[in-house]
């Protein structure tokens, strides 16, 4: 312990440094996620959330999709915080739950699956696809973050 504070190095140790582009990716994925959340329901107003809430019970596919929402919600919250510990399954597992989102809205919106919320409205197919890769571009620059950088690729090995 008093190495600690004759040398002060024991918090700036190379591997304890996590690198800019992690921690910034990190922040990111818990701010969007929060911030999202925040917004969606302020948008909607505590009426309209507990009659989404309530419309999704209603049967077992909407029930299924609404439990699956928030387990990714949950999982990216849970990545965010794996990967600024430096555990490379949580960039990975990152990865993987856009690769699910980005699928599963692309079905929802182009043929007309419910809930509404994860769909996406539009004229014509690329329209759609644009307005989409615009609402994802975000979590694309995150992926960027996590795994271009050299010191993000060093962070993980």
């Amino acid at each position: 312990m008093s190495e600690v504070f004759r040398g002060g190095s024991a918090l700036s140790d190379e591997r304890m440094a996590i690198p800019v582009p992690v921690l910034i990716a990190g922040s990111a994925i818990i701010a969007t996620r929060v911030l999202s959340v925040l917004l969606l329901a302020n948008e909607l107003g505590y009426e309209e959330v507990i009659n989404f809430i309530h419309r999704s019970a209603q049967s077992w596919d909407s029930t299924l999709i609404f439990i699956v929402s928030q387990l990714i919600f949950f999982l990216e919250l849970r990545c965010a915080i794996a990967l600024m510990r430096g555990r490379n399954w949580g960039r990975w597992t990152f990865f993987a739950t856009q690769v699910v989102v980005l699928l599963y809205m692309m079905v929802a919106t182009l043929t007309g699956i419910y809930p509404e919320i994860f769909s996406i409205s539009g004229e014509n197919n690329a329209h759609i696809i644009g307005s989409l890769i615009a609402q994802k571009f975000p979590d694309m620059l995150i992926l960027l973050l996590l795994f271009v950088p050299l010191s993000s690729r060093h962070y993980y090995r």
